[in-house]
């Protein structure tokens, strides 16, 4: 159920009473929007995140009916540096399990994890610079980053599309919290991540975000400082974003 709803500056907050009611009421809302879209375009290109936040938001979004995913192109959004290609951690493969093998894309493009990262982002920048993101599927940090642009390396000007990162240790440490690694030490140190002005200049930004270990990062996007202290503030300048939150991640903000 939809507990509550409210706009600070520009973002539409969404507040539901259980992190599998968020889950449908953003997969709602965006297949509404992606049959919208497809109305009036003859193809669209949408971004998608990878981490266990979004599992519920996915598994609704995947047999949401009446959507032409054969004119939707998949793009994912970051990538971690050293994995093997075939590792269960890697982004990529994420969202192959999650959604990419299960509805007929248009195209699916994967950041090159076979690449150097030098290469592979110069020719995922080709990609996006050739084609308008209609759309961006996100989640939060537990340090308020968005993608992997952890607060030392955000920069709402990045003259970047994509680039390599170093994570910082909060960030690491949240994948072992996921349960996606045993130890912080098996956690790769680099990423390639798409920049957070790729990834605002989407039309169209869903940000879903549960559990508790997110409250603290969803109250500084909410209610603190727009800054790079907390990247995902960044959202509130947006013309067309919607934050999900459970009742754990938005316990600091619902009233």
């Amino acid at each position: 159920m939809l507990l509550k709803t409210f706009k600070t500056d520009k973002l539409i907050v969404n507040a539901y009473d259980s992190r599998i009611e968020m889950g449908k009421g953003a997969a709602m809302e965006a297949a509404a929007y992606l049959r919208w879209l497809l109305a009036d375009k003859k193809e669209i290109y949408v971004v998608f995140a990878a981490a266990p936040s979004q599992n519920e938001f996915l598994a609704e979004l995947s047999v949401a009916p009446d959507i032409d995913w054969q004119r939707v192109h998949a793009l994912h959004m970051d990538e971690y540096v050293g994995l093997s290609a075939n590792a269960t951690q890697g982004f990529g493969n994420f969202l192959k399990r999650s959604i990419f093998d299960k509805l007929p894309f248009a195209s699916v493009h994967y950041i090159g994890t076979e690449k150097l990262p030098e290469q592979a982002c110069t020719d995922y920048e080709k990609l996006i610079n050739e084609h308008e993101i209609d759309i961006v599927f996100m989640g939060i940090g537990e340090n308020g980053h968005i993608a992997f642009n952890d607060p030392h390396v955000a920069d709402f000007n990045d003259p970047k599309s994509i680039k390599t990162v170093d994570l910082d240790q909060i960030c690491r440490q949240q994948q072992v919290n996921d349960g996606c690694f045993v130890s912080l030490d098996e956690v790769p140190k680099y990423a390639l991540t798409l920049t957070i002005p790729t990834l605002c200049s989407a039309r169209r930004i869903f940000c879903i975000v549960p559990s508790s270990t997110k409250a603290q990062a969803v109250k500084k996007t909410v209610y603190g400082e727009i800054s790079t202290q907390c990247p995902a503030s960044i959202l509130r300048n947006h013309d067309y974003a919607t934050l999900y939150v459970d009742t754990d991640s938005g316990k600091y903000i619902i009233e």
